[in-house]
């Protein structure tokens, strides 16, 4: 299983599933997310037995990209890894950074009335391992 799939199945586990939303509202627990595109809900439980997971897909981008270093780097480098590998589209992006909003490991480098000023209009993405 590549990257971009490891992503799409933790990022899909951690989503509520039909039957956990009543009335089509996000249950009281949920962890919401604001993406690039999309909000999500994430099931708080579920979510935690993914944190070491998604720390670990974490590690693998350029050193511009972490508080301490580069302290961050636009959206539009996020498909590749360190190594100058692309690892997966768009989407797989928004999951895993949603994904790491969501355990406080990633934010945005600015408020999003402010992507619009930014190469491509997107944002720029800082990851934050620290302890």
């Amino acid at each position: 299983m590549d990257k971009a799939e490891r992503v799409e199945k933790i990022f899909m586990d951690c989503l509520f599933k039909d039957e956990e939303i009543k009335d089509g509202k996000a249950p009281s627990d949920a962890v919401l997310v604001e993406g690039l595109v999309s909000k999500f809900g994430f099931h708080p439980t579920r979510l935690a037995s993914h944190q070491a997971e998604i720390e670990k897909e974490l590690l693998e981008f350029d050193d511009d990209f972490y508080t301490g270093k580069g302290g961050g780097m636009t959206f539009l480098n996020f498909c590749n890894t360190k190594d100058g590998e692309q690892w997966g589209e768009h989407r797989n992006m928004e999951q895993l950074i949603t994904l790491g909003i969501a355990i406080k490991k990633v934010k945005y480098c600015l408020p999003r009335s402010m992507w619009n000023a930014l190469p491509g209009g997107v944002p720029y993405v800082s990851i934050d391992l620290r302890k």
